[in-house]
């Protein structure tokens, strides 16, 4: 039956059917293409979707120097798979066999970006040294500068190239088309497609696997150094039955925000100024107050490099250092309407009076810039001399930190949690579904810095091995269910085009509703506050189907905030199911009204699951519930075991329903 009452009608876009269709532009989409071709699938076969080729995340964003997160490599640091996978795994809420399989695909992910000519650096004996990144107990952390995921990206896309791999640009994946219980396509709508006969640009792929590659859900937030460019998407997956996990569960963190970019390591550590500006142009130094002494925020603004994710443990009493205390005075400030900004000009006060000592700045500080050879007279030499590509980033982009300061505020940067998936990948309530990357629901609590970059190759790749294992073909357009589907595609579609909405109006709209997020639901949250803007939502998304857009711009923005809107809605009805079940501060966000030393010490071990339904009335509901962490598999790793099992395909049985006769196939 067609939705909201429709009309029936034909589909009046183009059909097209692949094997497998990849939604997405970034490193994991791109992965997830090249794997596939090189497990022998044809390029026509394939076909790689995206709004933009150019506008993903993984192309656009970054920090001092973007880690990229491995077992270790340095021939002085001791490593396993099952170390690395215990790491993950303590990190809390997280899958045991997820943090296996991320640890133990690391290095081949690695690897196979140094052969497509990533820069990470060796030395002259061809070892991949690293080092320490936040939530990292071993030096696993590598990095080829502040734009390490972009050059990932462009070495993927260019080996996808190479293979011919089909790229349709300038669509955007609206819908997910399911039969039998499976994902089996998508709608997408693009400006190129629009014609007379089909108003909304509608087109659609059939597919007989869905790779799901669309990063973050950035548009829910106001405040976000996800690029202005990437809007992320898990409203159709979620509309047509994925559950999803952890979706309380996003990292923050300070970064600028005139330019989108990080302001983690480097950008700390060499010290710069930190002042608020107010409506007058009057100028003052806020942090001794706010830490208490000169020489507390000296050290917490230093810390504040390695500690760069907002951390509750890392404030007053909690157990940690003070470093997030930065965080809070830098929000505090721009809640009484001034201006914050990171002055690279300046050193702070404290600095310029007594000089760059062990005693000013204390030893650890110290030791580091000295070993760094970055002991200049002013931040953005120290910079400089430490990290050049730093300051040459800013200056690309229009900003010289020899002349200007900083604007900055602290940032929604990451979703740990997302759609749920199992040890391939796969959606365990949509099969045929494989969320990659950012928008798979891997982590919990917290991750260790690069674990992301690490992600979307791992989880590519594992979903095209299983992909091209099943080698399934994509459905006819004649089966009833996908008729019905794409019938409602269209009415819909035509529906919401006729009218006189642009799209700034709806743009500006958006805008709003994440500034009123971030005021309850991001690193500060409010129970209360979060109910309400969830009923608000529900509210909106009943009320979208009125809206009559003047164009293809504008039905896309409007497309862009009903995804937008879903997202958010999911996100806070797991946010207020956690605070109804007594969940504390912890990860990075606080819970206002928790105890002053309250972080969560009961819901390590459980991940938040949570899926949502469409009522009569267009409207949405959700349930959500707390399952157990599945441990870290006990498996038998006996080689010839194995060695059976990957030939006869057992490797992909679910784990229960294995025979593990001995001497068996």
């Amino acid at each position: 039956m067609c939705g909201n009452g429709l009309e029936k009608r034909s589909f009046p876009g183009r059909i097209v059917r692949v094997k497998a269709v990849i939604v997405g532009s970034g490193a994991a989409a791109f992965n997830a293409a090249l794997s596939l071709c090189r497990l022998g699938m044809r390029p026509g076969e394939i076909l790689l979707v995206t709004e933009g080729v150019n506008m993903g995340a993984s192309r656009n964003t970054g920090s001092d120097k973007q880690t990229y997160y491995k077992l270790s490599t340095g021939a002085n640091v001791s490593d396993s798979v099952m170390d690395m996978a215990r790491d993950y795994f303590a990190c809390g809420s997280m899958h045991g066999d997820l943090a296996l399989t991320e640890a133990a695909g690391s290095l081949r992910g690695f690897f196979r970006l140094v052969s497509l000519g990533v820069p990470f650096p060796a030395d002259r004996y061809g070892e991949y040294t690293g080092y320490k990144t936040d939530h990292d107990p071993r030096m696993r952390a590598s990095s080829c500068g502040p734009l390490t995921s972009k050059h990932m990206t462009e070495a993927l896309e260019s080996a996808c190239r190479r293979e011919n791999v089909p790229l349709c640009d300038g669509r955007r994946a609206v819908r997910i088309l399911t039969s039998q219980g499976q994902a089996v396509g998508i709608v997408a709508v693009g400006e190129a497609d629009v014609t007379a006969e089909n108003p909304a640009g509608l087109s659609a792929v059939l597919a007989g696997a869905v790779i799901w590659a669309t990063g973050g859900p950035s548009a829910v937030y106001g405040a976000s150094v996800y690029p202005e460019s990437q809007t992320g998407s898990l409203g159709p997956p979620l509309l047509a039955g994925a559950g999803a996990s952890n979706l309380t569960e996003s990292q923050y963190g300070l970064a600028s925000v005139d330019f989108r970019w990080n302001l983690s390591g480097s950008y700390q550590q060499v010290l710069p100024r930190y002042i608020s500006v107010d409506g007058d142009g009057s100028e003052r130094e806020f942090l001794p107050d706010a830490l208490g002494s000169a020489e507390e925020a000296v050290r917490a603004q230093f810390l504040k490099g390695y500690e760069w994710p907002f951390n509750p443990a890392n404030i007053g009493n909690r157990g940690g250092s003070r470093s997030s205390e930065v965080d809070i005075a830098v929000y505090r400030e721009r809640s009484l309407g001034r201006e914050v900004y990171l002055d690279f000009r300046r050193s702070p006060s404290l600095v310029e009076e007594r000089g760059l000592t062990p005693e000013t700045i204390g030893e650890t500080a110290y030791r580091y810039l000295e070993a760094s050879r970055a002991l200049g007279d002013s931040p953005v030499r120290r910079l400089r001399q430490m990290n050049e590509k730093a300051y040459r980033l800013y200056l690309d982009h229009g900003i010289d930190l020899e002349k200007a300061p900083l604007r900055t505020a602290v940032c929604a940067q990451h979703l740990n949690g997302g759609l749920s998936c199992t040890l391939w990948y796969e959606s365990p309530d949509l099969p045929g579904l494989y969320p990659v990357g950012e928008c798979a629901g891997v982590f919990g609590v917290k991750r260790p810095g690069g674990s992301a970059l690490n992600s979307t190759q791992v989880s590519s790749q594992r979903a095209a091995e299983k992909i091209a294992f099943e080698n399934r073909d994509a459905p006819l357009p004649s089966d009833p269910a996908l008729a019905d589907q794409l019938s409602d595609a269209a009415a819909f579609g035509t529906l919401l085009t006729g009218g006189d909405t642009e799209a700034d109006e709806i743009l500006a709209l958006m805008r709003q509703e994440g500034l009123r997020h971030d005021r309850c639901a991001a690193f500060l949250r409010n129970r209360e506050d979060a109910a309400a803007l969830m009923e608000e939502t529900n509210r909106a998304l009943r009320e979208l189907p009125s809206v009559r857009v003047r164009d293809s711009r504008a039905l896309l923005a409007l497309l862009i905030r009903a995804d937008t809107l879903t997202a958010r809605y999911a996100m806070l009805s797991a946010i207020v199911a956690y605070i109804d079940d007594g969940g504390l501060s912890r990860g990075s966000f606080l819970v206002e009204g928790a105890e002053a030393d309250g972080l969560d010490r009961t819901h390590a071990s459980s991940v938040l699951e949570t899926r949502i339904g469409t009522r009569a009335d267009g409207s949405l509901s959700a349930r959500n519930r707390f399952v157990p962490v599945r441990p870290i598999p006990e498996a038998d790793n006996w080689f010839e075991n194995v060695y059976n099992a990957y030939d006869s395909g057992g490797r992909f049985a679910d784990p229960d329903e294995e025979t593990n006769a001995e001497g068996g196939n």
